[in-house]
């Protein structure tokens, strides 16, 4: 176990900003997290998990406590069972399973993070989240200081929600367990448009499992959505902001906005999320607003490639990020009446 005072927290980040932390623990085992937690909340010092970094805006004074950065390993393929150490890399463990001609998080594939963050969120794309597959979490219950196993059931997920984001500060996530499917090698039934259009079959088919995941790596990449070092519209947390879900009513009214700010015959996207609400698209709503994609004059700007992921061009503090944020939000519920709600967790600073 790494112990370093006064650690530098933006290189553990993909934005690659953040000011430093009173102390940075680098746990390898599942005892050694819990130590950690149980000491900091033993006395009262404030404690910040870091898994991969992808989805942390950590403000430029750092974090004045002590910042435990899971670095566990394991990942246990036992028939169509996965079991993955919360430190086990996200992308990695999709990848074997692929090798291993399963189906079910293969259109999950190039999302960066941990494997502990996937259900703090109910982590999703092109037509996949997590909660589909995953039947258990096991965590650190700070509350009633013990390690519990969370049943999916349990877990509520909801759209990039879950118990364990409700309540942050009570579950350290230890390991999480998933059933995937073995379909002969066949991909899960596709689900979303765009990567049924790429392989040129139709929503509801299913592919080679290998052709499913290759397709949304390309369809990632191409909006700056796989991490390159080399490539500043990646050092981003991805989306920055989760698609709007509005009400019947709520809806009706942004069609109003819509129809008197771009003519009566635009339609914005509209996706059924339950009786009552409808989902629309956040990155429609900041492009329509007058943010394209490259918009920006300073070192935080949106990504040449997607509206969705705010980016730094390198040299970019929290507060350009955050300036750049507002602007957005503020552009979008001027325009359209909806209001952005971020992605990524905030450490020291607010939208």
């Amino acid at each position: 176990m790494q112990d370093i005072q006064d650690a530098s927290l933006a290189p553990l980040t993909t934005f690659r900003i953040g000011g430093p932390a009173t102390r940075l623990v680098t746990a390898v085992t599942d005892d050694e997290i819990v130590a950690v937690v149980r000491e900091a909340d033993a006395a009262g010092t404030p404690l910040l998990i870091i898994g991969g970094g992808s989805n942390l805006v950590i403000g430029d004074k750092g974090f004045d406590g002590t910042a435990l950065r899971i670095a566990t390993k394991g990942c246990t393929l036992d028939g169509t069972t996965l079991e993955l150490a919360a430190g086990e890399i996200w992308s990695d463990a999709v990848a074997r399973t692929v090798e291993a001609g399963l189906a079910g998080v293969e259109c999950l594939a190039g999302i960066p993070g941990s494997a502990g963050a996937t259900p703090i969120q109910n982590v999703g794309a092109y037509g996949q989240e997590v909660s589909g597959v995953i039947t258990e979490v096991v965590a650190y219950d700070r509350r009633a200081e013990e390690t519990v196993v969370v049943p999916n059931a349990d877990c509520d997920f909801s759209y990039r929600h879950s118990r364990f984001k409700a309540d942050p500060g009570r579950y350290v996530v230890l390991r999480v367990r998933l059933q995937l499917e073995d379909a002969g090698g066949l991909s899960a039934p596709l689900r979303y448009a765009e990567t049924a259009r790429a392989l040129g079959v139709e929503p509801g088919d299913r592919v080679a499992v290998a052709d499913a995941h290759d397709t949304v790596l390309k369809l990632r990449a191409g909006k700056g959505m796989v991490l390159d070092a080399d490539d500043h519209d990646t050092w981003s947390a991805g989306s920055f902001f989760t698609n709007p879900i509005l009400t019947d009513a709520e809806f009706e009214a942004f069609l109003v906005r819509v129809r008197d700010r771009l003519g009566a015959d635009v339609a914005p996207p509209a996706f059924p999320d339950g009786a009552g609400r409808i989902k629309t698209s956040a990155a429609w709503l900041i492009d329509r607003a007058g943010f394209p994609k490259g918009y920006g004059e300073g070192p935080a700007r949106i990504s040449t490639k997607h509206t969705l992921a705010l980016t730094n061009r390198g040299g970019a503090t929290a507060e350009d990020l955050l300036a750049l944020a507002r602007e957005v939000v503020a552009g979008v519920r001027e325009a359209f009446g909806v209001t952005l709600v971020n992605e990524p967790v905030t450490v020291g600073v607010t939208l």
